[in-house]
C-alpha cells in the first residue's frame, strides 16, 4: 500500500470505501513503483512523481516504520500487478486500518502496474 498525505492528487482520487478490506480499482489511474521513485498517473494532467529510495515501509506485522525496504514493497506490487494507493489529508498518530478503510475520509484504491 502506498500511504500519501496531503498529496496534489487526493481530491482527484476517487473516495474510498472499503469496509470489507477490498479495495476497489481506480479506472483510469496506474502505478509504476520503482526503487528510486514511484509514478502515479491518473487521468488527463493527473499525476504524481515520489522519491522512493529512502520513503518510510510500514512492517504490518509490528507497526515499525524505516527506510530501506521499498525494494521488496516493489517486487509485491510487481507480482501484485500493481497497488492499493491511500490518500490522506494528513497522516494520523496511529493507523487505524478499519476506519481508513470504511469511513470514507481516504481516497484512492487499488491502481494496476504498468508493464
Amino acid at each position: 500500500m502506498l500511504l500519501l498525505s496531503d498529496a496534489p492528487i487526493h481530491d482527484l482520487l476517487p473516495v474510498l470505501t472499503a469496509p470489507d478490506g477490498a479495495a476497489p480499482r481506480c479506472e483510469g489511474w496506474s502505478i509504476v513503483p520503482k526503487i528510486t521513485l514511484c509514478v502515479v498517473d491518473g487521468p488527463g494532467k493527473a499525476g504524481l512523481v515520489i522519491p522512493a529510495l529512502a520513503a518510510p515501509v510500514i512492517n504490518v506485522a509490528d507497526g515499525t516504520t524505516k527506510p530501506g525496504d521499498m525494494d521488496d514493497w516493489c517486487a509485491d506490487a510487481e507480482r501484485a500487478g500493481g497497488a492499493v494507493v491511500l490518500s490522506l489529508d494528513e497522516l494520523p498518530e496511529a493507523l487505524d486500518w478499519a476506519h481508513l478503510l470504511g469511513s470514507g475520509s481516504a481516497r484512492g484504491g487499488f491502481i494496476t502496474s504498468l508493464g
